[in-house]
């Protein structure tokens, strides 16, 4: 009986393991979705600011005009 409850907290244990990652193990990277890229400092021409990156670069995206 006793093996029993053992084999029942392993199996909740790792039930809990499998239902803790529902995200990928790749970071998302905000500045990267915006076809953006990390600048150190201000960005500069042909580039423009749409934020900040996450190590506190400048995120910065190519002009191009239409």
């Amino acid at each position: 009986m006793r093996i029993l409850y053992q084999l029942l907290a392993v199996l909740f244990v790792m039930l809990q393991g499998a239902a803790g990652q529902p995200f990928p193990s790749i970071p998302f990277d905000p500045c990267a979705a915006q076809n953006g890229r990390c600048f150190p400092g201000i960005c500069r021409r042909p580039y423009y600011w749409i934020g900040t990156c996450r190590n506190g670069f400048s995120c910065c995206r190519k002009y191009v005009e239409v």
